[in-house]
């Protein structure tokens, strides 16, 4: 009893120092179920609860890594192992105290069987998420090491955008991907931003913390920075009839586009189903709603497929009330970039490359229908987060093709590419295919194409840049749209030539452009 009371309580704060250390979630090979008991009820049914649980997940996990689809009964039988290891995980701490008064062999044998439940418990949670949103891909052991020892932890540091890797290791595999990756999905893709800029608005020009100066609401907002991804982002609150406006001098005209970024932080599988975005074309500028209007609405919840919702108050028997199948949940969690294109009475809306809504009519009474809203609903405050990005409104957006052809000459700012870059951005391929179509229908002409940036940076730098965007343009039209090299050249002004005032956001946007033009 004298060597319990000497040393009992600094090993047992060791046993506890090691249960709190972070555990890796990544696993590659099988954590080894513990062979015996510890003699401890709560502990031993800890642990076996633990480990009958991730043997469930493991295999599902097998079959995500051999290609093999999930039916119906393996995704409930996931549904409710996350349900469950929810529970267990809550439980784990309350165990510690049954650890009190047992000698301390018994001790140290319980933590180490604890640390190899919670890591098959943090194992699962994540695997279980990833499988049930269709993104779990085993990784690649790089090394020999396993997870299955009794007296081992492979720590590791991991934040919660730990997964957003790709913006921080892979900038050489997205140097090739803006043109070799998806190629059929970027030769189809038909969104053409319009050429006259309405409003611009990346909040770079806003503090943090502050709501933007070029919005209105009725609720509350503010600029953040976050380190999933680069540059200022505005972040929206969750609330019934909150509304955001964007500031536009003007009733938006009869055709015009609009684009914007969003990103998301908590959103997983207990977000609600009716967790969305709201984007409202309204006939007034003001909080309330309209009586006429258009709405689309951007579903996040992530256990289902829920579709968008496309809404207007025709009053006629023509009124549209329609929820359109769509699966984008993973597509709304990978900052994905929205476009919507409205012509007259005809309403279309991508998510990234793929076209969800393409209807004819849903806004009825285009002379009225002219003001942009939105609205969040159905998030947990605190806990489920949405920020948007690059809002940018302009006019037009029809058909380049006549302009290039009559005139023999245009200028986009509708091309957009990485920051810094030459890598051209997938949303952008809808006006490089109307590009490609001319080239197509005329075989005889040749077109130089001519990059232009803002006043950011030095001018070698720009001009340089400038060039290098050109030829990224002149690259997609040969290797997407198989058009023969010897008809295009390319060239760069770098700033030297502006079209707008490099000391605003809206000039340094239509500043940004690429000219074609026909020799």
């Amino acid at each position: 009893m004298e060597y319990k009371s000497i040393y009992s309580k600094p090993l047992l704060t060791c046993f506890l120092f090691l249960f709190i250390l972070p555990l890796s979630h990544a696993q590659t090979k099988k954590i080894k179920r513990p062979k015996s008991s510890v003699g401890i009820s709560s502990v031993d049914n800890f642990v076996r609860e633990s480990f009958d649980i991730y043997d469930k997940v493991y295999k599902y996990d097998g079959y995500a890594a051999a290609g093999t689809p999930l039916d119906d009964e393996d995704i409930d039988v996931l549904e409710e192992a996350l349900e469950d290891l929810s529970i267990l995980s809550d439980s784990a701490p309350d165990i510690l105290s049954d650890l009190d008064g047992q000698n301390v062999l018994k001790q140290g044998k319980a933590t180490l069987q604890i640390n190899r439940a919670k890591k098959a418990l943090k194992y699962s949670i994540k695997t279980a998420k990833e499988l049930l949103l269709g993104e779990r891909k085993r990784k690649e052991e790089k090394d020999n090491k396993t997870d299955t020892s009794e007296d081992s932890d492979n720590n590791s540091s991991s934040t919660e955008d730990s997964g957003n890797t790709k913006d921080t290791n892979n900038s050489e595999e997205e140097a090739n991907s803006n043109i070799s990756d998806n190629l059929e999905i970027l030769s189809k893709y038909d969104f053409v931003p319009g050429d006259k800029l309405l409003f611009f608005d990346d909040f770079s020009q806003d503090f943090i913390g502050d709501f933007p100066s070029k919005w209105n609401t009725n609720g509350s907002g503010e600029v953040v920075k976050t380190n999933k991804a680069e540059g200022n982002w505005f972040q929206l609150k969750s609330g019934y009839g909150i509304k955001y406006l964007p500031l536009i001098d003007d009733k938006l005209p009869e055709e015009y586009t609009i684009e914007f970024d969003i990103l998301t932080k908590g959103v997983g599988s207990p977000t609600s189903s009716t967790a969305r975005l709201y984007i409202v074309l309204d006939d007034n500028n003001g909080f309330s709603d309209g009586r006429t209007n258009a709405l689309v609405t951007i579903p996040f919840g992530q256990y289902g497929a829920f579709g968008i919702q496309v809404r207007n108050t025709d009053p006629s028997d023509k009124k549209i009330n329609a929820t359109l199948t769509a699966d984008i949940r993973k597509a709304v969690i990978n900052k994905p970039h929205i476009s919507i294109a409205v012509n007259k009475k005809r309403f279309r809306l991508w998510v990234n490359e793929k076209k969800y809504v393409d209807i004819p009519q849903l806004i009825y009474d285009p002379a009225s229908i002219g003001y942009l809203k939105f609205n969040l609903y159905g998030f947990k405050d605190g806990e489920e987060f949405i920020f948007i990005q690059n809002l940018k409104i302009a006019e037009g957006g029809v058909d380049l093709r006549r302009k290039l052809l009559s005139e023999g000459k245009i200028s986009t700012n509708g091309i957009l590419f990485d920051s810094g870059s030459s890598n051209i951005q997938t949303q952008s391929y809808g006006i490089i295919r109307q590009i490609s179509q001319v080239l197509m229908q005329d075989e005889s002409i040749k077109l130089k194409i001519v990059g232009h940036t803002d006043s950011d940076g030095g001018d070698n730098t720009n001009m340089a840049l400038s060039k290098a965007r050109a030829e990224a343009v002149k690259q997609a039209l040969v290797k997407v749209y198989k058009i023969d090299k010897s008809r295009l050249i390319s060239d760069g002004k770098g700033e030297s030539e502006p079209v707008g005032d490099n000391s605003t956001t809206e000039g340094k946007a239509q500043n940004r452009r690429v000219e074609f033009i026909k020799q």
